[in-house]
């Protein structure tokens, strides 16, 4: 495996706090809601993209990534997200996998020694959950070799967490929309569960029912 971006930055302060960034899965078409894209969809009187972005920037990730696909121009045009970096995933129609992989080939320039990941359908996730995750991470031995996620009463949820280490390995898997499921899944007993359950919900938004969970402007 190559070695993690960040020990080949040679402007990195020694001691400095390890930079974890934040990954924003935000390039699906909405299949199932009739292909409206998620990252359009309106919450709290902002784009659902905004949203969460905002809730990356604000539980303390940096650099923030968002990754987009289905109607990029268009979220391009009206989204406000300052202070993030844009990728464009021109295989977003592939699943998952393929978002996932932009996300972090376009951190690998980065000297970030983890990257959270979070869904742009997930706005019961807000900041605070983003915070103690993150917080879990810089303080553990070897953030380089993290692998972390929240939980839920005890069961593993999102947002993850993946040590730079990892990034290689995880993009050679994340194929159609199982993402790094199947990389999760073999690793069960390595991964380190942060509960969150008395902060965050995890929902996601992908049916019309669904839909109910999106709140009016304040």
């Amino acid at each position: 495996m190559t070695a993690a971006p960040y020990e080949r930055n040679p402007f990195r302060t020694p001691g400095a706090r390890p930079r974890v960034a934040g990954l924003l899965l935000a390039a699906g078409g909405g299949r199932r809601l009739g292909g409206r894209p998620k990252a359009l969809l309106a919450h709290r009187g902002a784009l659902l993209v905004e949203h969460a972005a905002g809730v990356l920037h604000a539980g303390g990730c940096d650099p923030v990534h968002v990754v987009l696909g289905a109607a990029a121009e268009e979220v391009r045009r009206r989204a406000e997200l300052p202070g993030s970096v844009l990728v464009d995933n021109r295989g977003w129609a592939d699943g998952m996998g393929s978002s996932l992989r932009a996300g972090l080939t376009s951190l690998a320039a980065t000297d970030a020694r983890a990257v959270l990941v979070l869904l742009v359908d997930q706005p019961g996730i807000g900041a605070e959950a983003v915070a103690r995750v993150v917080a879990a991470c810089r303080s553990a031995e070897a953030p380089a070799d993290a692998l972390m996620s929240a939980a839920y009463d005890g069961r593993r949820g999102h947002p993850v967490v993946f040590g730079a280490h990892r990034w290689v390995e995880i993009a050679a898997d994340a194929r159609g929309d199982r993402g790094a499921r199947a990389y999760l899944t073999a690793r069960e007993d390595d991964i380190t569960l942060v509960e969150c359950g008395d902060v965050a919900r995890a929902f996601d938004i992908d049916t019309e029912e669904d839909l109910r969970h999106l709140e009016p402007p304040a």
